[in-house]
C-alpha cells in the first residue's frame, strides 16, 4: 500500500511537465493550407467485414498501437477489435492492422470503478471480470485519438500516442472510486504469455514486463507506466491469487490500483521496450507530458503532415475518405522497433544496434506488391531503414525475412518478398544502405536449400510431392530470381546474372498449355491430377497458397510478354484474362482459405495474389480493359463502411493498392521502377516528392460513366504509353488524362 498527499502528486506532474521534451516526429511538414486532411479519415473502415484493422491510435509507422481489445479470440478478431462487438475488456498497446493471423495485444489497462475478482478463471469473453458494455454511439476514432466510453464503470476513455509512448485519459464520474486493471496475463488468439512481472516502483510509477509465445515465438515486452496521480492502494494478484507483495512475477500476474478520487481526471503514460526496463524507461522520459489535450493536437498536427504527401481533388467526399482512410492504414506500419538509442532485440535474444530506425511488423509477402512501392513516394528515407532492419535480421539468421513480427522470424507465406523490396530500392537510386551488403542478402537467401529452394535448383521448379503450395513458390521464386538478376546485371555481376535470369524462366515449366493453367508437376514431370482450376484448399496438400489455379496462374511479373506468348498471343490470353473476371465464382475443396474474398468472377481482390491483374490487360494491348476493371474494383471493393475492404488489410497492402489506383497508377512490377497506367478516380491528384517536386494527375471530363481514357499529355506533350518510370514521376511535372464514356482503342496500344 501507497500513502501519500495530494502535493506530491500534484509536484511530480508538475516536474514532469516543465522538465520533459517531447520526442519530435519526423518530417513534420506544412499541410495544405486550409484543409485539415485528417478530417477524412475513418479508422473504422476495415475494422468490420474481414479487414482486421483496428480503431486505435499510433503515429505513422509508430511503436505503439494503442487500441481497444473485445476480449474475443476469433478470426475476425486478428487486431483485438471486431465492430461487430459490444463488450471492452480494456486497451493493450501493441496490435496488429489487418493481418490474417492474431497476436500482440500487450500491456493491458482496464479503468474501473469498484474492485474487481481477479482470481476468477477465464477462459473466454464472458468470463473476463473487469467487461464493460459500450456502443458506438459513444465511440470516436480519428488519426491519433480515439474515446470510448464503458457503461458498466461510468468512465470515458480517451487515448492518444507519441512515437513511442501511449497516452490514457480517464475521466470518472463524480465521486467515484478510481481504479485502474493491469493484466499481463491477457492474451487473444495464438498469444499465450510465458512469463510475466509487475513492479510499483513508486508512487507514481509501475513497471514490469511481458514475455509471450504465439505467432511471434520469443517477445519480449517491457514497460514503464507514469501515472498523474500517486497510487494509494494496490493488490497484486501471481495466477489468479492474491499476493501480499507489490512486486510479483509469474506466467501471468496483474494487479489492481487505486488513486485519488477529488479530481474526475486521471492520466497514465506507458512506454514500450523489447529490450529492457531502463530502455523503456528512456522512451517514456521525453514524453511523460500529462498534458493530454496538447499531445492530442500534436498527433493530429503530425498526421496532417503525413496524409498531405498526396493530396486528391474531388467534388464526392466519400472518395476523398476512402483515400486518406487507406493512406493513414498505409502510414500505420512497418512499425518502430528500436528504442531511442538504437537498439532491439533479436530472435536469438541478442540485443542489436541501429544508426537509423529498425522496423518490424514487415508482411513482405503482401506489401511488396504497392505498399513498400508507396513508401519509395512518401518516405524514401524510412526505405533505407527498412532495408537496413532486413539486413540485421540476415546478419542474425542467415537469411533475408520472410514476415517478421516484434523482431521474430514468422516464415509466414511464400517467397522471399524481401528481395523485390531491396532491389526496388536499389532500381529507383534510394540511398542509405550498403548495395554489395544487401547483393550479398539477396543471393545467399535465393542460394540456400530452405523452404522449398533445394528442390527448385534441382528440378527447376519445386515438384507437388516434395513441396506443398508447389505452383505459387515456383511463380514466386522466378520473380524473386528475376529480381537478383537485375541487381547483379547493374553491379556488373555477369555469371550470377545469366544464372538467375535462367532461373528466372521457371514459371514455363507449370504452365499446362491444354488446360491454360500453371499446373503442380511431379518431380518425375507428370500434371497432379484429378485438375479443378476452382478447387482450393487452405494451405495443406494444395499447389497454391491461398487461392486456387484462377488466382495464381498470372503472377509472372518480370515476364509478362512471355506469360501471354504461352496462351499462344495477345488475343487468346486476353480471351482467358476476361474469363477470369466473368467465371462463377464458386470456391470448390476442402477448408477452403477465407482469404478468398472481394470476388469478381474468380478475381478475388480480397487477397494479394490478384492486385496486379487487371493491369495485365495493357500487356496484351487492350488498356481500355485494365481501365475498365480497374474501375469495377475501385467501385465495389471499397467503401466508407466499417466493411469497406473486400479482405484483410495485411499491413497496408490493400489500402495502398487503393492509393495508386485511384491515382491511375499501378506498380504492376516494382523493382522495374516503373507503373502501369490504369484509370483515375479524382480531378486532381499531387505527389509532394522529397525534394520539393511535385507530379500532379489531372482528369478533365471525368465522371463515374467517363472513365475511359481518351488522350494523355506528360508535360505538355502527346502521351500514348501505359507506362510511366519513376524517374520521369520523381522528376516532377504533369500527366493530363483526357477521360470518356467510350473505350478509345487506340490510346495506349502502340508497340513498345
Amino acid at each position: 500500500m501507497f500513502m501519500t498527499t495530494r502535493f506530491c502528486a500534484i509536484a511530480a506532474s508538475f516536474f514532469l511537465l516543465i522538465s520533459c521534451k517531447k520526442e519530435s516526429d519526423e518530417n513534420l511538414k506544412e499541410s495544405p493550407k486550409n484543409e485539415n486532411l485528417t478530417s477524412h479519415v475513418n479508422p473504422f473502415i476495415g475494422t468490420g467485414g474481414h479487414g482486421h484493422t483496428y480503431p486505435g491510435v499510433s503515429r505513422p509507422f509508430g511503436m505503439v498501437q494503442l487500441s481497444p481489445d473485445n476480449g474475443q479470440n476469433g478470426w475476425d478478431w486478428c487486431s483485438g477489435y471486431h465492430y461487430s462487438d459490444s463488450l471492452v475488456a480494456g486497451f493493450s498497446h501493441l496490435h496488429l492492422s489487418g493481418t490474417g493471423i492474431g497476436d500482440l495485444a500487450d500491456i493491458l489497462f482496464m479503468p474501473v470503478n469498484k474492485k474487481i475478482d481477479l482470481t476468477k478463471a477465464v477462459e473466454e469473453q464472458k468470463d473476463i471480470p473487469y467487461l464493460s458494455k459500450y456502443t458506438h454511439d459513444n465511440e470516436t476514432a480519428k488519426p491519433g485519438y480515439y474515446q470510448l466510453f464503458l457503461e458498466d464503470y461510468d468512465v470515458n476513455v480517451e487515448l492518444t500516442s507519441t512515437l513511442r509512448t501511449g497516452y490514457h485519459q480517464y475521466t470518472f464520474g463524480e465521486g467515484e472510486k478510481q481504479s485502474v486493471i493491469i493484466d499481463l496475463g491477457f492474451a487473444i488468439n495464438w498469444d499465450t504469455p510465458t512469463e510475466t512481472s509487475l513492479t510499483i516502483e513508486d508512487e507514481n510509477t509501475i513497471t514490469g514486463y511481458r514475455h509471450s509465445t504465439g505467432w511471434a515465438k520469443n517477445q519480449k515486452v517491457f514497460f514503464v507506466a507514469k501515472f498523474s496521480k500517486p497510487i494509494v492502494n494496490s493488490e497484486f494478484y501471481t495466477e489468479a491469487k492474491l499476493s501480499e507483495a507489490t512486486q510479483v512475477e509469474g506466467k501471468k500476474t496483474s494487479a489492481q490500483l487505486y488513486f485519488y478520487k477529488e479530481d474526475k481526471n486521471l492520466q497514465v503514460a506507458v512506454a514500450l521496450s523489447s529490450v529492457s526496463l531502463e530502455n523503456a524507461k528512456e522512451n517514456l522520459d521525453s514524453d511523460a507530458n500529462f498534458n493530454f489535450e496538447e499531445i492530442k493536437t500534436e498527433s493530429n498536427e503530425v498526421w496532417n503532415s503525413a496524409l498531405s504527401d498526396i493530396v486528391v481533388e474531388s467534388k464526392t467526399d466519400s472518395l476523398k475518405e476512402i483515400f486518406y482512410t487507406a493512406l493513414y492504414h498505409a502510414s500505420l506500419s512497418p512499425v518502430t522497433f528500436s528504442d531511442k538509442n538504437g537498439e532491439f532485440r533479436l530472435q536469438n535474444d541478442s540485443i542489436s544496434s541501429a544508426e537509423g530506425t529498425t522496423y518490424s511488423t514487415l508482411s513482405l509477402w503482401d506489401t511488396f506488391r504497392a505498399e513498400n512501392p508507396l513508401l519509395t513516394f512518401t518516405n524514401p528515407d524510412k526505405v533505407a531503414d527498412i532495408i537496413n532492419s532486413m539486413l540485421a535480421y540476415y546478419d542474425e539468421s542467415g537469411a533475408l525475412p520472410v514476415w517478421t513480427l516484434y523482431g521474430n522470424e514468422t516464415n509466414t507465406m511464400t517467397g522471399y518478398h524481401s528481395v523485390p523490396v531491396i532491389v526496388e530500392a536499389f532500381t529507383k537510386g534510394i540511398k542509405g544502405f550498403d548495395a554489395e551488403r544487401a547483393y550479398e542478402a539477396v543471393k545467399t537467401t535465393m542460394m540456400q536449400d530452405q523452404r522449398s529452394l533445394k528442390e527448385l535448383k534441382e528440378f527447376g521448379y519445386v515438384p507437388y510431392n516434395l513441396g506443398n503450395e508447389s505452383v505459387t513458390k515456383t511463380l514466386e521464386y522466378g520473380y524473386n530470381d528475376w529480381c537478383v538478376a537485375q541487381m547483379a546485371k547493374a553491379l556488373n555481376k555477369q555469371e550470377d546474372y545469366k544464372y538467375f535470369s535462367k532461373r528466372a524462366e521457371s514459371y514455363k515449366k507449370l504452365f499446362d498449355p491444354e488446360t491454360g493453367f500453371m499446373r503442380g508437376k511431379s518431380s518425375e514431370g507428370k500434371w497432379h491430377t484429378p485438375f479443378d482450376p476452382k478447387h482450393s484448399q487452405h494451405r495443406v496438400n494444395t499447389d497454391y497458397t491461398e487461392g486456387n489455379a484462377w488466382q495464381h496462374s498470372w503472377f509472372v511479373l518480370h515476364d509478362a510478354e512471355g506469360l501471354i506468348q504461352l496462351h499462344g498471343g495477345a488475343e487468346p490470353f486476353s480471351e482467358k484474362l476476361e474469363q477470369l473476371f466473368n467465371e462463377s465464382s464458386e470456391i470448390t475443396g476442402e477448408h477452403i482459405s477465407n482469404d478468398i474474398s472481394g470476388l469478381i468472377g474468380q478475381y478475388a481482390h480480397g487477397n494479394e495474389p490478384s492486385h496486379h491483374i487487371a493491369y495485365l490487360f495493357n500487356k496484351a494491348g487492350k488498356p481500355w480493359k485494365t481501365q475498365e476493371y480497374v474501375h469495377e474494383i475501385l467501385e465495389t471493393q471499397y467503401s466508407t463502411n466499417p466493411d469497406g475492404l473486400s479482405g484483410n488489410e495485411d499491413a497496408g497492402q490493400m489500402s495502398a493498392w487503393y492509393v495508386f489506383s485511384s491515382m491511375g497508377l499501378y506498380p504492376f512490377n516494382p523493382a522495374s521502377a516503373t507503373y502501369e497506367i490504369g484509370t483515375p478516380v479524382f480531378d486532381k491528384s499531387t505527389i509532394n516528392l522529397k525534394g520539393g517536386n511535385q507530379f500532379l494527375i489531372t482528369a478533365k471530363n471525368l465522371s463515374p460513366e467517363n472513365f475511359y481514357i481518351q488522350s494523355a499529355k506528360l508535360n505538355g506533350k502527346e502521351f500514348n504509353k501505359t507506362t510511366l518510370s519513376h524517374k520521369q514521376i520523381l522528376a516532377g511535372g504533369t500527366l493530363e488524362f483526357g477521360m470518356g464514356s467510350e473505350p478509345n482503342k487506340n490510346w495506349g496500344t502502340a508497340k513498345k
